[in-house]
């Protein structure tokens, strides 16, 4: 198939976490989030900073795009109101049967306004629908690099999808990309984990992973039955018990859990509130039932499609000890997750399926591809940034920053293009060195500001990986918990979370050479070749996207330096 080549705009706007990608002449220019430039966390509003970077990138205007790819079809919410009968049948669900009815017709509708606004901003556009879950789905392929493979999609909500196994499949210069199964809303596991997360005292839609932390410090067995009930495992997939999780209605006005839930449980925590064991064993009980479903899932994704390789995307792939748990399954030969493999992410996969359909083939550039943001190579700094900071130009930036982190400095790194997705990965970083006494300690209470539980990953020379976890494949993108052997837990215990495990970055020197210098350099003067990486912000800000927001971090954290490009920085 010939077309001419085409520039797609992919968005994902107005919910949360906006973000745009743009393809032109058939390559994937860049992608952003709008948070990293806005300042604003899980930014829902129209991504202009985002737009506007890449406009410039591909010497483009508004009016040069011929198509903009939504992340959402506005009328698909719509199949919500063929279940109303049903759940106004049923007296665990009558309440909400017609407030969640009315609830999907007005976000339809406000999703039709969204696509007209969008047209407005790009005249010689044609606006096109993206539905949600296949965006997920192509995206999280596309990213593998993969040829074939079984494609695991679970999140909150997409229209009315939760979870889908789809089957990807490239045919020489062509890809197919099939949804074999669909579970459909109000079967969905991320509603339940944003449920008990907001129970717990966290905000749902961005703290998750703090209870999955927590989870580690708990006991399951508490509240395993009530789970068990709550989550019930089927040949399809998976049901919820409404009696436990409410109906969903998509208001703040009905919450997610029942009071029965509360009663059989614990009343919800403040977030100033101590943390007490029952929170710990909900969150245990809680994890261990994602984890079951996830496996219970990815099993049938096997089932389904043949396929020995697998691809998870939406916001549950980001559970890292349940993609460790479907990794130590033996069911797949191998498993990835994209680097944003929430709804940010479905603006590259939005883009990716209108020029799919177009052109009968994906796009280059989304493989292996993480480093998709602005840069900033031409960043001059004055002497003094900032007033009471001080500023030079390093030669050799790798071994100075190296031997700084040797001597138990924690550094800020801001250099090249902005990650995709949640996880810093060394060019939004703060880097420490894992074998300082108390430094997991000093970085959650001084620099980033957090739960004293909340564990830090490791990035390790992908070549020295398997002395330290037992992951048996490659992890780029920080997305795998796996567990460590008995080197990591004698020499690096700061890295090692309570349940035995590590979300381990593996770093190729080729995919970020900087890194990998520091790394190679910190290996040659302590035998160690892991650092401790965690993102380039602070507790309730979104990881740096400009030298501003980085000169900020420093100022209103406890690093000891920042790196910007090869300019040391340095506050008094």
């Amino acid at each position: 198939m010939t077309m001419r080549p085409i520039n797609v705009l992919g968005m994902c706007s107005y919910t949360h976490d906006s973000a745009a990608a743009l393809i032109a002449d058939g390559k994937l220019i860049g992608f952003a989030e709008e948070e990293r430039l806005s300042g604003i966390k899980h930014d829902r509003s129209y991504p202009a900073r985002a737009i506007d970077w890449l406009l410039a990138e591909a010497d483009l205007t508004p009016t040069d795009i011929d198509i903009v790819a939504y992340n959402f079809r506005p009328n698909l919410y719509l199949r919500a109101l063929r279940g109303a009968a049903g759940h106004l049948t049923r007296s665990a669900t009558r309440r909400r049967a017609l407030p969640r009815a009315r609830s999907f017709a007005r976000v339809a509708a406000n999703t039709r306004t969204r696509l007209g606004l969008l047209a407005d901003q790009f005249p010689n556009a044609a606006v096109q629908p993206v539905l949600h879950h296949r965006a997920h789905g192509l995206y999280a392929f596309a990213a593998s690099g993969y040829e074939d493979a079984a494609v695991l999609v679970v999140d909150s909500l997409g229209e009315t999808q939760t979870t889908t196994i789809g089957h990807a499949r490239r045919n020489g210069d062509g890809c197919a990309y099939r949804i074999v199964q669909a579970l459909h809303d109000p079967a969905s596991l991320g509603y339940v984990y944003g449920a008990v997360t907001e129970h717990l005292g966290w905000r749902r839609g961005d703290e998750e992973g703090t209870v999955m932390a927590l989870a580690a410090l708990g006991d399951p067995e508490r509240f395993r039955s009530l789970f068990a009930q709550a989550i019930r495992l089927a040949d399809d997939g998976f049901v919820l018990d409404p009696r436990l999780v409410g109906l969903r209605v998509l208001s703040s006005r009905y919450p997610r859990l029942t009071p029965a839930f509360t009663a059989l449980t614990c009343p919800p925590r403040h977030p100033d509130e101590e943390i007490a064991p029952v929170h710990a064993d909900l969150a245990a009980a809680l994890q261990e039932r994602t984890e079951q479903a996830m496996l219970h899932l990815a099993r049938l994704a096997r089932d389904r499609t043949g396929v020995r390789l697998l691809c998870v995307g939406g916001g549950v792939a980001m559970n890292c000890v349940s993609i460790g748990e479907i990794i130590e399954s033996g069911w797949f030969d191998e498993v990835a997750v994209p680097p944003a493999p929430g709804d940010s992410g479905t603006a590259m996969g939005a883009a990716a399926a209108v020029y799919l359909d177009g052109h009968g083939h994906l796009p280059e550039g989304l493989a292996n591809a993480c480093y998709l943001g602005p840069n900033f190579p031409e960043l001059h700094l004055k002497p003094e940034p900032r007033p009471g900071m001080t500023a030079r130009r390093l030669d050799h930036p790798a071994e100075f920053v190296a031997r700084h982190l040797v001597d138990g400095h924690i550094v800020g790194l801001f250099h090249g293009a902005l990650e995709a997705g949640p996880r810093a990965l060394g060019h939004r970083s703060i880097l420490a060195s894992p074998l300082e006494p108390d430094v997991a300690d000093r970085l959650n209470a001084k620099v980033k500001f957090r739960e004293p539980f909340r564990p830090f990953a490791p990035v390790v020379l992908a070549d020295h990986a398997a002395d330290y976890f037992t992951l048996g494949q490659d992890s780029p993108f920080m997305s795998v918990a796996a567990p460590v052997t008995d080197l990591a837990r004698q020499t690096i215990p700061s890295v090692v979370h309570v349940n035995g495990t590590a979300r381990v970055q593996t770093l190729a020197p080729r995919d970020n050479p900087l890194l990998a210098d520091i790394l190679v350099a910190f290996t040659r003067i302590t035998g160690v070749p892991v650092l401790i990486n965690t993102s380039l912000n602070i507790k309730g800000k979104p990881i740096c996207g400009t030298p501003d927001m980085a000169l900020d971090c420093l100022t209103e954290s406890g690093l000891d330096a920042l790196l910007i490009e090869d300019w040391w920085v340095t506050a008094s």
